[in-house]
């Protein structure tokens, strides 16, 4: 199970009109804050001199649909799966929230929709929403 962070770096950005400041978030694969700092630095670094990390929060995804796909944005999408208790026959419902790799809304629930057709129980997508994330630093074992 993966525990997720959302890294906002700040670095400055040369423009036409002068240097001005742009902030980009990375969601990062790590075990604590600090190893998350830690890693988003160490990937970031090689492409922005003068970066800084700003803040760090942790996320509340539990999955992650179509990463390998050629895509420019990331959606996150809550998603209520419906189970039945089995004791008292009331029905059950849990929300999860899941990102998508995409081009468009439309891609996104197309996506999530293949995604979700083998799951054993029913669920509702309850909504998608566009995200400032800018990529994935996934864990990678050192050999």
């Amino acid at each position: 199970m993966n525990t997720w962070f959302e890294c906002q770096i700040k670095h400055t950005v040369e423009e036409e009109n002068g240097k001005s400041k742009k902030t980009e978030v990375y969601l990062v694969d790590a075990l604590s804050f600090s190893e998350a700092e830690e890693r988003v630095s160490e990937e970031m670094s090689s492409f922005y001199s003068n970066m800084e990390v700003a803040g760090i929060k942790k996320s509340n995804l539990k999955e992650i649909v179509g990463e390998e796909a050629e895509a420019d944005k990331w959606y996150k999408c809550k998603v209520c799966f419906i189970t039945i208790d089995e004791v008292n026959a009331k029905e059950k419902k849990s929300n999860t929230n899941m990102l998508v790799h995409a081009n468009d809304i439309q891609e996104a629930l197309t996506r999530l929709k293949e995604y979700l057709k083998d799951s054993i129980s029913d669920c509702d997508i309850v909504s998608i929403s566009d995200t400032p994330i800018m990529d994935l630093i996934r864990y990678t074992p050192q050999n």
